[in-house]
């Protein structure tokens, strides 16, 4: 069993910056693909990135393509999201996920089924 708690969320205005923070407790953090995801009011979850384990594969979602990056401190049991150059679009409630020993694949990683713990979410608001 793994906790996860997504912290970082809060209001930035169309071009701002914000980092978002997963931090785990339970198993072995280095065991865990760790994955991004979003759902705005109305709309379904959606892929945002993944990192593999050792943080040495990753893979986004194209909106975010080129304006987000997902990074991990193993020593730290942390994951996080840069996010740039951010837009009222990227408005939503971000959900940290977990996959426990798997062999990293790029295109499950894009599932939400396919992970097998999940935080409460933080909310980013992009507005003016």
């Amino acid at each position: 069993q793994v906790q996860l708690v997504e912290s970082g969320g809060g209001l930035v205005q169309p071009g701002g910056s914000l980092r978002l923070s997963c931090a785990t407790s339970g198993r072995t953090f280095s065991s865990y693909a760790m994955g991004w995801f979003r759902q705005a009011p109305g709309k379904e979850r959606e892929f945002v990135a993944a990192i593999s384990w050792s943080g040495g594969m990753t893979s986004y979602g194209d909106p975010v393509k080129g304006r987000f990056t997902i990074f991990r401190d193993n020593a730290k049991n942390l994951v996080y999201l840069q996010m740039n150059s951010l837009k009222p679009e990227d408005t939503a409630v971000y959900y940290c996920a977990a996959k426990y020993r798997s062999t990293w694949n790029a295109a499950s990683a894009r599932l939400s089924t396919w992970y097998n713990y999940w935080g409460p979410g933080t909310q980013a608001t992009v507005s003016s």
